[in-house]
């Protein structure tokens, strides 16, 4: 089967694919090197729609190479270059497409056909050139590792190979060529590493370093810059020189360095990783055929399987749902937010008042008991503005403003009198948090949105004294402030449209992810967490050891294991969360005491880390009392993913947020938890837990699955 035939057949399987053209164009290369083609990737949209490539799009590229083959082969050009449109050079697959497929022959097609297209790059018989002028992800990469030379923007924000963290492998090229270009080590970093660290991207300057790019310009005049370099390079005036890959020894060290990073990351919960570096081992020896034969292969398994299937489910949840929260009341509600008031100094509301900063860049007050407490507020927030000004984040004249912007006052009456939204970061104790918004009330104006980032307490209850409960709601973000993108925005009974739909624009001025949440106990993430780790916690004080319940969970690949997530969270608030949720749900929730001892004692958390990774501290091993009950680590997983599909279920019924998919992104943005999983209803959908528990699955089938 031709090439467009297999795209044609293809094409038919991706309905509303945003096309992607390939323009051709001719010009003389300066310095009288010759006539060149230039062929521009661009999908006739601005960069808020990046380039990508479904069948149609690539069965474009393929005749653009056809025309250009042909050109070249009757000696009418010198030479072929690829590049994008403004800020955007290619972003890969169309991933709309991708989860649609049923059959793992069409999955096969999909690999095949990108492969078909990318090697007449290769097989032209003028050199070609890759331009990378913007953003370029996946596909947008191997593009340009088929070409034989590669010039880089200095200004690309952008650069990565992200499959293995959706749950594929770079399948058009890129396990097999990128550790032939720059090298095993290097290319474990950017197929493995960066993508496990929550798809960490490249900038151009060190796209150039890590020696995938031949040249480097500046953004500017990035193009023109390329082409005299073109021209240089086709007269034989630079020569383009490249170390060559060790395929001794440290070829085996870097495979064995990037299965480490997999184990870590997501211990052989999901095969993405797997692949890919079974894919690199065997480019060792540069058959590049045999290497593209198993992308094809892996790609199309990958496709089927119900990791990828749950990571774009991920991905879109993060992109899409996230950018448009389910529930929010209509924009045109919101008032607009010219002064914010902090009430509170210490560590958290400090970090709110940085992000208020320098996302609004409007004035923001704090206040707290003291004067000193609130300098070293005011303190911090100018001293974290000076680290910024020093790594180049923002200049000097912008730091000035921004430090010119924060003050503090012990008198909230002349801090809030004009303030349009007041946060309170105080400690987490319903008295004190109904005394602070009684006095904010006092004195913030009628319109003022009174806020709260309580992370479990009701936001209900905490407004029911005040004369307009309707102004006050939930904010709750998640530690640390600046690296997570959840806020769960509660509506209390009593909340309106207007407070709602202003603290929806503030967080979309903040660039969170906002979750509208109903008035419950500890709303989704800590209620999720709570249950997942009340469990472990459970069956460790029922007899089981330590490290069988924390080795228990590690199949699903969580960003860490309960324990030291427990340490990072701190236990006390662990029991006091798990004491707010025991008191509204004693039948599910319970209170350690082992917790409770260890929280007396004055202990940071169940570990030491002297040796460099955690190991049980033998005071806290003093301190537990066990039961006579062991579980194996199946039984264990079992009871905990029993006990987590429970309490999702539950919170469904109650209408804690509009539907499962609200939880997955709620655990996704707020506590790291993988692509792969979904977040966590579609890997209790494949496990079967969730009919187990519940008598039916979390979601339809095609949702985060391969459809029936």
């Amino acid at each position: 089967m031709s090439t467009a035939e297999l795209l044609k057949g293809a094409a038919g399987l991706f309905p509303g694919e945003l096309v992607t053209e390939a323009h051709v164009r001719h010009f003389e290369l300066p310095a009288g090197a010759g006539r060149f083609a230039l062929i521009t990737l661009d999908n006739g949209h601005d960069h808020k729609k990046p380039t990508t490539f479904g069948p149609q799009s690539l069965a474009n590229l393929d005749a653009a190479l056809d025309q250009v083959g042909r050109e070249a082969a009757d000696g009418e050009i010198v030479g072929v270059g690829i590049t994008g449109k403004p800020f955007i050079f290619a972003v890969g697959a169309d991933l709309k497409g991708v989860e649609l497929l049923k059959r793992h022959e069409d999955a096969l097609a999909i690999g095949r056909g990108g492969h078909e297209v990318f090697r007449k790059i290769a097989a032209l018989p003028v050199p070609t050139f890759a331009y990378y002028n913007g953003a370029a992800m996946g596909g947008g990469v191997e593009v340009g590792l088929h070409c034989t030379y590669r010039t880089v923007s200095s200004a690309l924000p952008a650069f990565s190979l992200p499959e293995v963290f959706l749950g594929l492998v770079p399948g058009w090229g890129g396990c097999t060529l990128l550790p032939n270009l720059i090298g095993a080590d290097r290319a474990v970093t950017v197929i493995i590493e960066n993508s496990l660290n929550q798809n960490r991207q490249l900038k151009g300057g060190q796209v150039y370093d890590l020696g995938i790019a031949d040249a480097l310009f500046d953004g500017a005049d990035f193009l023109e810059q390329s082409l005299v370099w073109t021209a240089a390079v086709l007269k034989g005036e630079v020569a383009v020189e490249r170390p060559e890959a060790d395929r001794g020894e440290a070829w085996d060290q870097a495979v064995a360095r990037g299965r480490a990073v997999a184990d870590a990351k997501v211990h052989g919960a999901a095969p993405a990783a797997y692949r890919a570096l079974d894919i690199i081992a065997a480019a060792k020896d540069g058959d590049v055929q045999t290497g593209f034969d198993a992308e094809d292969q892996a790609l199309a398994d990958l496709i089927m399987g119900g990791e990828l299937r749950s990571g774009i489910y991920a991905f879109n949840l993060v992109q899409k749902r996230g950018k448009r929260p389910a529930g929010a009341p209509d924009k045109s509600l919101a008032r607009p937010v010219t002064k914010v008031g902090v009430v509170g100094a210490g560590l958290m509301a400090s970090q709110l008042a940085l992000l208020f900063l320098r996302r609004l860049e409007v004035p923001v007050v704090l206040t707290d008991i003291d004067q000193a407490r609130i300098d070293k507020g005011v303190a911090y927030v100018h001293e974290e503005i000076d680290k910024l000004l020093l790594k180049s984040r923002i200049n000097a004249d912008r730091a000035n403003r921004l430090k010119g912007l924060v003050s503090g006052v012990l008198d909230k009456a002349e801090g809030f009198a004009d303030a349009d939204f007041v946060i309170e970061a105080v400690f987490e104790e319903m008295s004190v948090k109904q005394q602070v918004f009684a006095e904010v009330e006092a004195v913030a104006p009628a319109h003022a949105v009174l806020a709260t980032n309580t992370s479990s307490l009701s936001v209900t209850e905490m407004a029911s004294q005040l004369k307009n409960p309707e102004r006050v709601v939930g904010f709750h973000f998640f530690n640390p402030v600046a690296i997570l993108p959840l806020l769960e925005i509660v509506r209390g009974e009593r909340t309106d449209d207007a407070a709602l739909a202003t603290a929806f624009g503030v967080a979309r001025k903040l660039k969170k992810t906002a979750v509208l949440v109903k008035d419950a106990p500890a709303f989704v993430v800590n209620r999720v967490l709570t249950r997942f780790m009340g469990e472990i916690q459970n069956v460790i004080d029922e007899g089981t050891p330590v490290e069988v319940a924390e080795r228990a969970v590690e199949p699903l690949g969580l960003p860490m294991s309960p324990l030291v997530l427990l340490e990072l969270v701190g236990p006390a608030i662990g029991l006091h969360v798990s004491e707010t949720l025991h008191g509204a749900f004693p039948e599910r929730f319970t209170v350690s005491e082992n917790l409770a001892a260890v929280v007396k004692a004055g202990k940071r958390g169940f570990y030491v880390h002297d040796s460099g990774k955690p190991e049980l501290d033998p005071e806290v091993a003093a301190l537990l009392k066990q039961g006579d009950t062991v579980l194996t680590e199946e039984q264990t997983r079992d009871r905990v993913l029993d006990a987590v599909a429970q309490e999702i279920g539950l919170m469904l019924e109650e209408g804690v947020v509009a539907e499962a998919q609200d939880i997955d992104l709620c655990l996704i943005t707020g506590a790291g938890w993988p692509f792969h999983l979904g977040g966590v209803t579609p890997y209790l959908d494949r496990e079967g837990v969730s009919e187990r528990v519940n008598g039916k699955r979390f979601l339809a089938p095609g949702v985060a699955s391969v459809p029936a």
